[in-house]
Parts: structure tokens; sequence; C-alpha cells
């Protein structure tokens, strides 16, 4: 079966108003920003997004924000992006702060079929017991906050330990960023731009995978069947993540900083 689509805006054609996406990317690194870009471009809102972060201003998710087509966001990183911390604090969004290793696993089981998991981490603290703020109104009371978790008690090598139980995340779509991809939908991911997209993939029963290729480099791979079809990047550009970094194909534009 060829999975390949033309565009990137065929790629997420079938993205609606209240649709839930899983988006890969850990800072700067693999944000699927082509794909971004096009579903910027159909107008649809009322995303609730799952992602590691919201990229920043201007750019990546931070586009969606910026042009308030974001409802929710599950996250474990919000930090770098103003217009975010805004948005959250003025009651414009909805904000579910999840522990970085605990939002990579509940992305895993969704994808895998495991309905909920219990872990150790955040037993103790207001992800367990609740009342995290996941929204505030106007005048910065807290008008929804997180429900508390079942903790159970399990032995363990070190003796009974205290675990709190966390439910996986499934989403209506995922977009992904890989470096290599065939026609069938393997996926190949490069280095560190791995991080969160393979989860997305999983969890995100993801329509739509944006791919470009790369020379040389670290590579994991994603089966065929974690990807329906699959959208060439063929001038894709990625924003230098940090010192020797540079531009790779495409036409030369300015970063979200104004950094060539």
């Amino acid at each position: 079966m060829d999975k390949v689509v033309g565009s990137a805006a065929e790629a997420v054609a079938d993205i609606r108003d209240g649709a839930s996406l899983a988006v890969g990317g850990f800072g700067l690194s693999g944000v699927p920003s082509v794909l971004i870009a096009a579903l910027l471009a159909t107008g649809v809102g009322r995303i609730e997004a799952v992602s590691n972060n919201c990229g920043v201003e201007g750019w990546g998710l931070g586009s969606l924000l910026d042009a308030r087509r974001i409802r929710r966001m599950t996250s474990s990183y919000v930090g770098e992006n103003r217009e975010f911390a805004r948005q959250y604090l003025s009651g414009e969004l909805e904000v579910e702060l999840t522990p970085q290793g605990t939002l990579a696993e509940r992305m895993r089981a969704g994808g895998s079929g495991i309905p909920a998991f219990f872990t150790a981490t955040g037993v103790g603290t207001q992800v367990a017991d609740g009342g995290l703020p996941w929204r505030y109104d106007a005048a910065g009371n807290v008008v929804l906050a997180s429900p508390p978790k079942e903790v159970r008690t399990f032995a363990t090598a070190a003796g009974e330990q205290q675990f709190v139980l966390e439910h996986a995340i499934v989403t209506d779509f995922g977009l992904v960023r890989a470096w290599r991809g065939d026609r069938h939908g393997n996926l190949v991911y490069r280095r560190s731009a791995r991080n969160f997209n393979p989860l997305a993939a999983m969890c995100g029963r993801p329509e739509r995978c944006g791919g470009r290729r790369q020379a040389g480099g670290k590579a994991y791979g994603l089966p065929a069947v974690g990807c329906p079809r699959r959208q060439p990047g063929a001038g894709v550009l990625r924003w230098p993540g940090g010192r020797g970094s540079r531009w790779r194909r495409g036409p030369r534009r300015s970063s979200p900083t104004g950094r060539t």
C-alpha cells in the first residue's frame, strides 16, 4: 500500500475543529513544523494537543497558540513561551501539566492498548492528591483543577511502596516528523529528533506522518503499521537548536528569534 500523499495540506485535510492531536518534538528538535503550518492554514480550531511542550512564540505549536487555535494542552514543560503563560494565567487555555516520564509512558501505553498503569512518580504531591490548576478565570481564580488519583501500595524489592494510577493517552491524530520514510509508511528518526515522535505516532493513530531525508546519523525506526499516511517534506526547515547547528534544505529565512 502506498501511503505517500502529495502535500502537507492533503496530509492534514481530515483534521476538524475539536480534534485531539499528539504532536512529536522536544523543545525545538524533531518538530513537525511543516504539518503544523499546513494545519494553521486550514483554520481548524479548538484543538486539544498532547506534546512535551508548546513550541515558542510564532513557531511550531506556538503558531497555533498565537492564533488561538488550541483549547487544551497536555504537556510536561511550558517554558520559553510567554504567550502560553499569558493564555494559561488569563483563563484562555486549559493546561494539564504531567511529569515528563509519565507523559511519555501515558502516550506509549495508549499506543500499546494499555488503559492505565501505576507509577511512583507524583506520589505525595498534587499530581496524585489533585488540585493542580488546569484552568483559571480572567481574575486569576482556579476554576478547574486536577482530580485526585487512585494510590495503591505494592510490595517491591525495596519493600512496600505507594504508586499512583495514570491513564493512557489516545488522540484522534498524530503529527510526527521523521528523517526517512518509505511509501509503505515505515519511518526512521534521526538522533535526538526521535524524542516524542514515535510516542506521538503510537498514541495518535497517526493519519499523517511528515518526513524528510538527511545524511548520516543514528536512526531509530517505526514500523509501517504505525503510519497510515506519509507526506514527504522536501522543503522542511529546522530552527537551529544550539551551537554548531545549521539550516538544511529549503529557502533561507529567519528563525523565530530573528536569527538566520
